[in-house]
């Protein structure tokens, strides 16, 4: 499949669609004729709210065209049920992969929204029963509800926990599995988020721990880990594109000089992967 690009480096904040794909991705439309490295991740591979999101500062560091899937909310499911992103994923010399939170997926305890994977639809008969004082109807984001969860009762939440991590790296798996061996990990690692037990702390990605990422090591050619902190947090709003309703989301993503940090250590990284 081939999509008309306006120019070299030309990234805006306006989504697109790719195929018969129902998620909305980083736009403008790549020409995919040419050679090109993807990036799949959500929000912060999006680059919501910066001009330029870390692949388009990657794209213009190594010259080669950089394909932002990035799906603002997604998780591993979004991508891993999306065949026309997987196929275009597939087809790229590299695909780096952001490492995004364990929440956001469909699990034997609760049902996630297939696309905005930060949705909360319905809980299982398991959570009902195990949270049998919970009324399931007052959610509708999956951090939500396990961090209220997790304040109830953090014995009880110890078995959802491990069986949403054992999920995640299982369903990562199958992405690492559809995408073959061309693939880096991007670990954005949120400074002071303890991503096993402080739920409520801003941040992503939630509920992955090292020993998670250890495991899928012998399934990607690297695991990038890079230290990051939150626009709000690090002083960057001011570089930052949104409207007074959106500052608080503004506040917990990353801004425009991390960006830049992650696509020159991506730009350093990736030649030797080629």
């Amino acid at each position: 499949m081939s999509f008309e690009v306006p120019g070299a480096h030309a990234l805006d904040d306006t989504p697109c669609r790719y195929g018969a794909s129902k998620l909305l991705v980083r736009g403008p439309s790549r020409d995919l004729e040419q050679p090109y490295l993807s990036f799949l991740g959500g929000s912060e591979t999006y680059g919501k709210f910066v001009e330029k999101p870390f692949a388009a500062l990657t794209e213009a560091a190594m010259d080669i065209a950089c394909v932002n899937l990035g799906c603002v909310n997604a998780g591993v499911d979004a991508f891993v049920n999306d065949p026309d992103l997987l196929e275009i994923a597939g087809s790229a010399r590299f695909t780096v992969i952001q490492v995004m939170g364990a929440q956001n997926l469909t699990n034997r305890y609760y049902r996630v929204h297939p696309r905005r994977n930060d949705r909360f639809l319905e809980a299982s008969t398991l959570l009902k029963k195990i949270y049998s004082d919970v009324d399931f109807t007052e959610f509708h984001f999956n951090r939500h509800l396990l961090s209220t969860l997790h304040g109830i009762s953090p014995e009880r939440f110890r078995v959802v926990r491990e069986d949403l991590q054992d999920a995640w790296v299982a369903r990562m798996r199958i992405l690492l599995g559809k995408l073959g061996p061309r693939t880096a990990l991007l670990w954005l690692r949120h400074e002071g988020h303890d991503a096993a037990e402080a739920l409520d702390t801003v941040g992503a990605p939630c509920l992955v721990t090292r020993a998670m990422l250890d495991e899928l090591r012998g399934e990607t050619a690297c695991i990038v880990e890079i230290p990051v902190r939150t626009a709000g947090r690090a002083g960057e709003l001011a570089g930052m594109q949104f409207g007074p309703l959106q500052a608080p989301a503004a506040e917990q993503t990353i801004g425009p000089e991390t960006h830049s940090r992650i696509a020159a250590m991506l730009a350093n990284e990736l030649p030797a992967l080629l």
